[in-house]
């Protein structure tokens, strides 16, 4: 059972660490005007498409970090609970409003990393399909890792 959970958590921690370090090297690439819709905290359709991309690549990546370190189906399958759960409690904020521009104030001709984290602004819909793409990217990476034994 420890096996399975130190393989959810790292699991998890490979994931967070792909989606910052691409997410920050995306951002360097597109700059400002790339990654938010003109005069706008709304994110562009460029960092949208890169949004879903980098999503899908880190839920692999922990996918198979994860079923590597389990050994067993269980683990994968705890790290998909676990990031269906996260995303979706992360979802409320955007659902709820408590995510709208309020507070953000108009967007800067440049915007430093750590605020376009903070205060980027993407659709609803990618809030509730992230926790589906990380699902299936863990199972992906899962099942990678078992066509690699054979």
């Amino acid at each position: 059972m420890g096996r399975i959970i130190g393989s959810v958590v790292v699991g998890y921690v490979t994931m967070f660490v792909a989606v910052f370090l691409i997410f920050s090297a995306a951002y360097l690439l597109l700059g400002t005007d790339g990654s938010f819709q003109a005069g706008s905290w709304g994110v562009s359709i460029a960092w949208i498409a890169v949004s879903i991309l980098v999503g899908i690549v880190a839920a692999i990546a922990g996918g198979y970090v994860c079923a590597a370190i389990a050994k067993d189906p269980r683990g994968p399958l705890a790290l998909v609970v676990v990031v269906v759960v996260l995303g979706l409690i992360l979802a409320i904020p955007v659902l709820t409003g408590a995510y709208d521009d309020v507070g953000v104030g108009a967007r800067p001709e440049t915007v430093g990393l750590f605020e376009a984290m903070q205060s980027a602004r993407q659709p609803i819909w990618i809030a509730f399909l992230n926790p589906l793409l990380g699902a299936v990217g863990v199972m992906i990476g899962a099942k990678l890792k078992q066509r690699s034994k054979l």
